[in-house]
């Protein structure tokens, strides 16, 4: 989790005004009669009325845009549109995902569907989406050329692609009996979480510098720190304390063949292999039958081997970072902070 970095008074005013750029994008959008549309999307977001810091998320994705931005020119704010283009469109997929899931609790609070019913959602899912793509207009409006956001408009499309890629591969996979293997698994969480933090992080040095090898560095950097993030939330999906992550530890239950679980069909006594399958596959598995399945994972190492893959990526990530060059020392240790603390589990 990111409690420590979220004490910090620094990024805690990054997130503030990418908070703020997000409330104006959406001010602009709504009218008299779309006024329950756009509460809809501020509910979501939790920037409603009733809403307390812990049901916004971590903003990790805007934060990392801002900060590579801030490491280049020093000063992160004409970067704005572009975390809030890219927390935009982060939320939109997880409005998505929460209704293919049947996810009921998102950051301690009713998901979106729960409240508001699903064809109601899933068009604020699709507002937001909208809403991500006009933010980035305003980059026109503070001076960045218009080769420059076309380049960036081109990097979100191709950005949400591959969500989608992944997603589909996601669902696939707790659809299907058939083994996966961890070659696909890495394909997938490549798409469908990396993705979208090398972008984030490659959109702040893309608006910063024309220099290739340093928008190829920051985008490394971003691809290690997904790739471990997704390993992470692999960990708590299985072993994770509801009170501090928002969510039930569930991915067992909704047949998720995460890390641990291909690890394990993998490398598990082959009796056992048989009997996490039938678990796994199972329409109401109960708790003893989950706890039998973590006991099998864990056993065969699978939940280590998953720890040790994220803290070598989460390495990979800050020495890519530092293969760039450029970062200052307050920037290096800011990012180094958002790093070390994402990857608790």
């Amino acid at each position: 989790m990111l409690a420590p970095m979220l004490t910090s008074s620094d990024l805690d005013r990054l997130i503030a005004d990418t908070e703020t750029e997000i409330l104006g994008v959406i001010s602009l959008a709504q009218d008299d009669r779309t006024g329950a549309l756009y509460e809809m999307v501020r509910y979501h977001l939790g920037l409603d009325d009733d809403s307390a810091a812990h049901t916004r998320g971590k903003r990790l994705r805007p934060l990392l845009g801002l900060l590579a931005y801030e490491s280049l020119t020093g000063d992160y704010r004409p970067a704005l549109p572009g975390a809030a283009a890219v927390e935009l469109g982060h939320n939109f997929s997880l409005v998505h995902d929460d209704i293919e899931d049947r996810d009921v609790e998102r950051r301690h609070r009713k998901t979106l569907w729960t409240v508001y019913g699903v064809a109601q959602a899933i068009n604020a899912g699709d507002t937001l989406f909208t809403l991500s793509r006009m933010a980035l207009h305003r980059l026109t409006d503070l001076g960045f050329s218009d080769s420059k956001v076309l380049a960036l408009m081109r990097l979100y499309d191709e950005t949400c692609l591959a969500l989608c890629e992944g997603q589909f591969m996601d669902i696939w996979g707790a659809e299907h009996d058939e083994h996966l293997s961890v070659d696909f698994y890495f394909d997938m969480i490549g798409r469908k979480t990396a993705a979208l933090i090398a972008a984030s992080v490659q959109a702040g040095a893309m608006l910063a510098t024309d220099d290739r090898a340093i928008i190829d560095a920051y985008r490394g950097f971003g691809w290690s720190l997904g790739i471990a993030f997704q390993l992470n939330d692999d960990l708590l999906g299985i072993w994770g304390d509801e009170e501090l992550t928002g969510k039930e530890p569930s991915d067992l239950v909704k047949h998720k063949k995460t890390l641990p679980v291909i690890y394990a069909l993998e490398h598990a006594p082959l009796a056992e292999q048989g009997r996490l399958r039938e678990i796994v596959a199972m329409t109401n598995a109960d708790s003893a039958a989950i706890q039998e399945a973590r006991g099998i994972i864990e056993r065969c190492g699978a939940r280590e081997y998953t720890r040790e893959r994220a803290h070598a990526e989460r390495d990979a990530a800050l020495q890519r970072l530092a293969s760039a060059g450029v970062v200052g020392h307050e920037a290096m240790e800011r990012l180094r902070l958002i790093v070390t603390s994402a990857i608790s589990a």
